[in-house]
């Protein structure tokens, strides 16, 4: 027992920094990897509190044991037994001292460690805005990337390497989530493969007549009637007396007949009526994106191919930074990615000793990513971004001092005006939906308080392998550059003249499979005037 007190007492060492409690750790990665620790010391926490238990079990069942046999004995004799006095000296003691002591051992709460570790640790636990953003990035992998709902829920994704599955409740709950947002259509899809798990025989908590009240009514918003009311008809089979099911029998019948007395008055059959509605085909509502279906189209690798033409025009070379001393005799690899615009790679540019010294340093600092908004200029985190950010400077480690000066060697650029390296983790579903990284003209205080004019130029370090999706895109040209350790692409956002370049507009897609972290560094126009010399030409 001594243990056990000593234990209850204990507080887990590995504690998350305060500064992590509820900080959107769905948007990151590397922060999401601090909760399989703290999972773990719970789980070491719990088992412990249940040989606590075992232990205090073990005690009552030896007292039992011992007054079973002790009883047996003395209830077929008692004057007998009572007869020597010891034995009647001892039942006096049992009874008045032993059987309360056994009292207070089965009243002993042998959770208080336990429950204080877990007190300790809730503040650190993700909340419902983090299981939300998990779940809807579940659902935006599934819409980017073409996957069904019998492919996710069980967990073949190219290049898992631990596999894991979604029970029916799992689904059900994705469908919730879906439903709380009234997009119907996903709630569809995940309450049909929850409502199949079931019938397929998976033991669950969660009950058919639940997932066919979602799905009845998610299928009605669709303009399904017709299958609103058979699902509606099988959940009654199963609880003739649910409310909101028979009120909605009643509605869909009103609604039909209407419908039908409306269809004699057309020139069309029936028949006809049926055929439209039963080839209507159901999908995502439409959003803000116009080039949606281009930008998941690259993510997925079907995006348009470059000409045989082109790809002609495409090399690869030792690059040495147009002739400068450092690199002459040690030139880079550099390869050309996509003509227009000029989209180049630099292999083997970062070492992966330098990678993880740069990730130690942002990862305390990582927060949401923001955006700046176009109208107030305030930065605010947007459901288009899902990452974590961290901006480091270059006079507080010699790491990031030697990359920015290596950044400023290999394009010629002056870096002393650039914006400090920005690192990014990238959540579940992580991405960047399509934007462009300088300021429009409708944009003119976008980068005021800077003072260093608009960006020119964007380098991008690639500081992770990404086992799926995770592409960089340009829906404008059709151009998508995979994700490989250890290399960076670079562009120029602006003409010489100074004008953007709208082909430029990027997005980074959703994370399928894996971690991914980059780097960023964003050169301005300052300091440039001779290295870049301005043209006459607006798109020159």
């Amino acid at each position: 027992m001594a243990s056990v007190k000593i234990w209850s007492i204990l507080v887990l060492s590995f504690l998350l920094p305060h500064s992590y409690a509820h900080m959107d750790f769905f948007t990151s990665i590397g922060h999401m990897t601090d909760l399989i620790n703290t999972e773990k010391d719970l789980v070491t926490s719990l088992k412990d509190y249940i040989k606590a238990e075992e232990s205090k079990l073990e005690q009552i069942k030896k007292w039992a044991e011992k007054l079973d046999q002790l009883t047996d004995t003395a209830t077929k004799d008692p004057e007998g037994f009572l007869g020597h006095p010891v034995n009647a000296f001892k039942l006096m003691k049992r009874l008045n001292t032993e059987w309360g002591e056994l009292e207070n051992l089965v009243l002993k709460d042998m959770s208080d460690g336990f429950i204080s570790n877990m007190t300790i640790q809730r503040q650190y636990f993700p909340n419902d805005e983090d299981q939300a953003g998990a779940a809807k990035a579940l659902l935006r992998l599934q819409d980017t990337y073409n996957l069904d709902t019998d492919t996710l829920s069980r967990g073949n994704l190219p290049g898992v390497k631990h596999k894991s599955f979604l029970t029916a409740e799992d689904c059900f709950e994705l469908g919730k989530i879906a439903y709380t947002e009234a997009d119907y259509y996903h709630t569809e899809l995940w309450m049909e493969q929850a409502l199949k798990q079931l019938d397929d025989g998976e033991m669950s908590t969660v009950d058919t007549v639940s997932i066919l009240d979602y799905l009845s009514y998610a299928v009605y918003q669709q303009g399904d009637l017709d299958k609103a009311m058979m699902l509606t008809k099988r959940l009654l089979e199963l609880d003739p007396e649910h409310q909101r099911a028979n009120g909605n029998l009643k509605y869909f019948e009103y609604i039909m007949s209407k419908e039908k007395e409306a269809n004699k008055s057309t020139t069309k059959t029936d028949s006809q009526t049926d055929k439209e509605t039963k080839t209507k085909k159901k999908e995502p509502s439409k959003d803000y994106l116009p080039e949606r279906q281009k930008y998941e189209m690259l993510c997925r690798g079907e995006g348009l191919k470059m000409t045989p033409r082109r790809q002609k025009k495409l090399f690869c070379r030792y690059y040495d930074g147009n002739q400068n001393p450092k690199y002459i005799l040690g030139p880079v690899k550099q390869e050309d990615e996509w003509d227009k615009p000029r989209i180049v790679r630099f292999l083997e540019i970062i070492s992966d000793e330098e990678i993880e010294t740069v990730k130690e340093l942002a990862k305390p600092r990582l927060r949401r990513a923001t955006i700046s908004n176009p109208i107030t200029g305030v930065l605010e985190t947007a459901h288009y971004r899902i990452s974590k950010s961290a901006w480091l400077s270059g006079y507080e480690s010699p790491v990031v001092s030697r990359i920015n000066l290596r950044i400023q060697d290999l394009t010629g650029l002056d870096v002393s005006t650039a914006e400090e390296l920005q690192v990014a983790n990238y959540g579940v579903g992580g991405q960047y939906e399509p934007h462009f990284d300088f300021a429009r003209k409708d944009e003119p205080d976008a980068f005021k308080e800077l003072g260093t004019g608009n960006r020119i130029a964007t380098w991008l370090f690639y500081m992770s392998d990404v086992s799926a999706g995770g592409a960089t895109v340009f829906p404008e040209v059709g151009a998508s550059v995979w994700p490989k350790k250890g290399t960076a692409v670079f562009w120029y956002n602006l003409f010489p003249s100074g004008e953007g370049d709208y082909s430029t507009r990027h997005a980074a897609c959703p994370v399928l499979v894996g971690n991914k972290w980059v780097s960023n560094k964003w050169i301005h126009e300052r300091g440039q005037e001779f290295r870049r010399p301005c043209t006459l030409s607006e798109l020159e």
